[in-house]
């Protein structure tokens, strides 16, 4: 289950005004790769919609079938937003609904397959 916790407003470069859902999977314990120590963590992605401002925020609360799940993508520039340094990634996090999530653990890849 995930949980939408917010909404953002984004604009096209049309002008066009869009909403993203902001949904939040579960509690993770991550340890930290510089400490060694466990901590509590939990992934949030944004989704578009095509709803309204309103229907957004009358969202927020509510629980959603599925999970935040980690895929893998072509290497990227991201910036650290607090200390401005560019690092180089290959994965992002998306929402996936339960039914695909079951698909997606339980199909084998065709290149696995031949």
């Amino acid at each position: 289950m995930v949980t939408i916790v917010d909404y953002k407003s984004f604009e096209k470069e049309n002008g066009e005004k869009f909403h993203c859902l902001v949904v939040q999977g579960g509690l993770e314990a991550v340890k930290s790769k510089q400490t060694g120590k466990t901590y509590f963590t939990a992934k949030t992605v944004k989704v578009p919609t095509t709803f309204d401002e309103q229907t957004c925020l009358g969202l927020i609360g509510e629980k959603i079938s599925g999970v935040v799940k980690k895929v893998e993508t072509d290497p990227y520039d991201y910036t650290v937003t607090e200390t401005g340094e560019i690092i180089q990634l290959n994965h992002r996090y998306e929402f996936v609904s339960d039914e695909d999530n079951i698909i997606e653990s339980n199909v084998m890849q065709s290149e696995l397959v031949h």
